[in-house]
């Protein structure tokens, strides 16, 4: 069994600077953190798990958890995956605050900072993709506050590690979809929540990257954002069937399918519009049982949920980061036949 003392003497440091590095408390430079990290992880150090818990416990861990608000259906059961973790690690000592916030990078940037005024340790993001949320992802690793992303990632931050889909293959598997049930052959809207959320626009990429290689007949004939709100989503899904009555298929590549849906059922389109969407929410599956929708992509959200928390509170109490910096869950096709 690898020792503190052993990784200390080939370090070339003194072993309590191993053990702030290990159990992530007090200050130690970052390369002399990468140098401990790295032969600790090359020996195979596994820290004692009775001291880890007494440890954990003696620093009473407390990591935010930032979501989108509940108008966005999906992160409902994220959320149950958050909840579920808190209260396992509430045996640690560990409490687990949750903010939601509107669609908005102001409401984020505010809930990071009222996060940090209460003292956290770690912080679990589902990102709004704006530079001044990369800052501050940075500024808060600066500090000593390690930070994983879920559900969305965000390019450029320092984040520790990203959980959630790899939407650009989302988006491909998504286009696939739209050419089977279409033969190949349509006219199709794209519905979409914003440029701003990463997983959004590689969702799109992959789709149209599908539809251009594999059915040249489909024809895109718009983009519209609804900014994963109902409301606004009805909207530009009406106006989208006003201006294109030609109009036999859409992609929702985010949130706002009911109301997406609500438009094309008011507007007498149902029998012949082809629907491909994403994340099996409670509403999905009695539209897809009635024909409305041909298939969702359904991409794990409790785990989306509670693998963010337990990686960070790894961390948090060894030291040692997680083994990948994605980590990439299972996407399921949902049909009629399987629901």
């Amino acid at each position: 069994m690898v020792t503190m003392k052993e990784i200390a003497d080939l370090a070339n440091v003194s072993r309590g600077t191993v053990d702030r590095v290990l159990n992530n408390r007090g200050s130690v430079s970052p390369q002399t953190a990468q140098k401990v990290l790295q032969i600790a992880n090359t020996l195979g150090y596994k820290p004692n798990r009775a001291g880890m818990v007494l440890a954990a416990q003696k620093k009473k861990l407390r990591i935010g958890v930032i979501l989108f608000g509940p108008e966005n259906p999906f992160f409902q059961p994220v959320l149950e995956g958050i909840t579920e973790k808190a209260e396992e690690l509430a045996a640690y000592d560990c409490t687990v605050l949750i903010r939601r916030v509107t669609f908005d990078a102001e409401a984020q940037l505010e809930a990071m900072k009222e996060l940090l005024s209460q003292g956290i340790h770690g912080l679990v993001l589902t990102p709004y993709n704006d530079p001044q949320v990369i800052e501050q992802i940075n500024r808060m690793v600066e500090q000593g506050i390690p930070v994983i992303t879920t559900n969305t990632d965000i390019q450029g931050s320092r984040r520790l590690a990203y959980v959630g889909s790899n939407y650009y293959e989302c988006g491909r598997t998504a286009g696939g979809l739209m050419r089977l049930v279409t033969g190949g052959k349509a006219r199709l809207g794209i519905i979409t929540g914003s440029s701003q959320v990463l997983c959004h626009t590689e969702r799109i990429a992959g789709f149209l990257d599908v539809i251009r290689q594999t059915a040249p007949d489909i024809q895109v004939l718009g983009i519209s954002k609804n900014h994963d709100d109902e409301f606004e989503s009805y909207e530009v899904t009406k106006h989208f069937l006003q201006e294109y009555p030609q109009a036999d298929a859409i992609f929702f590549a985010a949130a706002g399918l009911q109301g997406g849906c609500r438009a094309i059922r008011s507007g007498g389109r149902q029998e012949h519009m082809r629907v491909i969407c994403f994340d099996a929410e409670t509403a999905v599956p009695a539209m897809v049982e009635n024909g409305l929708i041909c298939a969702s992509i359904s991409p794990q959200p409790r785990r989306q949920g509670s693998l963010p928390l337990e990686l960070l509170f790894d961390y948090l109490t060894t030291g040692n980061p997680p083994e990948q910096e994605i980590y990439y869950v299972d996407a399921a096709i949902k049909i009629r036949e399987n629901l």
